[in-house]
């Protein structure tokens, strides 16, 4: 029987870790980084009660992702009609002027792009563009896109903070606002369709997994299954093979010549006390020699004769049943052992002829020949004619 190959119980794990680092790596290469950078919002007024210039605590902004990073100072100046500012004419103005000097236009987020509202402050010579945010969002800021909207400084502030500046205007109050630079800050994001990949692959990888482990352990019981098989296919093949007669080799016997004779499997004379095995076709080999050729091949290595089935075992060696198995103690002769016979005694039939008397007495040798060995018929090719007398030798 071929020895089936286990499967590697490595192979399919480092398979699937290759697969995920290429889904993560192809992941990463799709994932961009945000690079953006807050900006800190000063602003200072006259108070016309107290005549005191009132400076405002910093609050934080955030540029926007195609402004210029660079500090900004100049007067508030809002829009005349819509504080959206999305008008391409639209007009802005601040207390006391707006000048030909630097100035910030100050406007609401929503009813157009930034794009929009930067070009049309741009249009009347803003040198930045202040968008507060929505009021849902409270004191959040977003990221703007403007791209192509020249060099203008642009940031977002808070809907609250916007509020407060653009009351101040609306009550004739000059207000003066200076940008500077914030931090830096990088944030790193998976665009939608890199999320889609990933998972994509990390279920593939667990189907891959999943068969991988089914594989393996159906693989694993064929094997432990047949290993099993063919340890109780050898140890039933053990019994038949210990139901064949055994003999011990004596100096001077008739039926084994330990000169002339020797084992078809070593090759070796048979020699005194040497224990030998009976095959039922009468061929004897040595016992060490013919149990482990018989467990594999279960022929006579000389006459290829198959042994279990001259034993009267037609099915498969599983199905034996388990029988008493006759022993014989050494330097005796069983029943099988009887029918060995050497050249000399074919030479000296007068010597060895029966009488009368004698054939009847044989006559009853088969019955306990059979009760030696058992019921079964396995020794019974133990018991043949002689072809000169036509009785039965014992």
């Amino acid at each position: 029987m071929a020895r089936r190959l286990r499967p590697a119980a490595g192979a399919g794990a480092r398979g699937a870790l290759t697969l995920l680092a290429l889904a993560l790596c192809v992941a990463g290469a799709r994932a961009r980084a945000l690079e953006w950078y807050s900006a800190v919002v000063r602003v200072e007024y006259v108070d016309p009660q107290s005549n005191l210039t009132v400076r405002s605590v910093p609050e934080s902004g955030r540029f926007g992702d195609s402004s210029p990073k660079e500090d900004m100072r100049g007067p508030v100046g809002v829009p005349r009609a819509d504080p959206k500012g999305c008008a391409p004419d639209t007009s802005f103005y601040a207390p006391g002027g707006l000048g030909a000097a630097r100035w910030v236009a100050l406007v609401a987020r929503g009813g157009c792009t930034f794009k929009d509202k930067v070009l049309a402050a741009a249009r009347r010579n803003a040198s930045a563009v202040v968008v507060y945010n929505e009021e849902r969002y409270g004191n959040l800021t977003a990221a703007m896109s403007h791209a192509g909207s020249g060099n203008v400084v642009v940031i977002m502030i808070s809907y609250p903070k916007g509020q407060e500046i653009l009351d101040l205007v609306h009550k004739g109050i000059p207000v003066v606002m200076t940008i500077e630079i914030g931090m830096r800050h990088m944030q790193e994001f998976i665009s939608g369709q890199s999320v889609v990949f990933v998972a994509i692959a990390f279920i593939t990888m667990m189907i891959i997994s999943l068969a991988w482990l089914i594989f393996y352990y159906i693989q694993r019981f064929l094997y432990t299954g047949s290993q099993f098989g063919s340890q109780n296919h050898r140890k039933e093949t053990k019994k038949v093979i210990g139901q064949l007669p055994l003999h011990t080799v004596k100096h001077g016997e008739k039926g084994v010549d330990v000169d002339a004779e020797n084992c078809a499997v070593c090759i070796e004379n048979f020699k005194v006390k040497d224990v030998i095995r009976i095959l039922p076709c009468k061929h004897i080999f040595h016992r060490i020699c013919i149990d482990p050729w018989l467990l594999d091949h279960r022929t006579c290595p000389m006459c290829k004769l198959d042994v279990i089935k001259a034993l009267g075992y037609w099915g498969e060696p599983e199905d034996i049943q388990e029988l008493p198995t006759p022993e014989a103690a050494p330097g005796s002769v069983s029943s099988g052992n009887l029918s060995v016979t050497s050249q000399d005694e074919d030479r000296n039939g007068e010597s060895n002829l029966p009488s009368p008397s004698t054939s009847e007495s044989r006559s009853a040798c088969p019955a306990s020949f059979k009760e030696d060995a058992g019921e079964d018929t396995a020794l019974l090719g133990a018991v043949r004619s002689d072809p000169q007398h036509g009785g039965p030798i014992c």
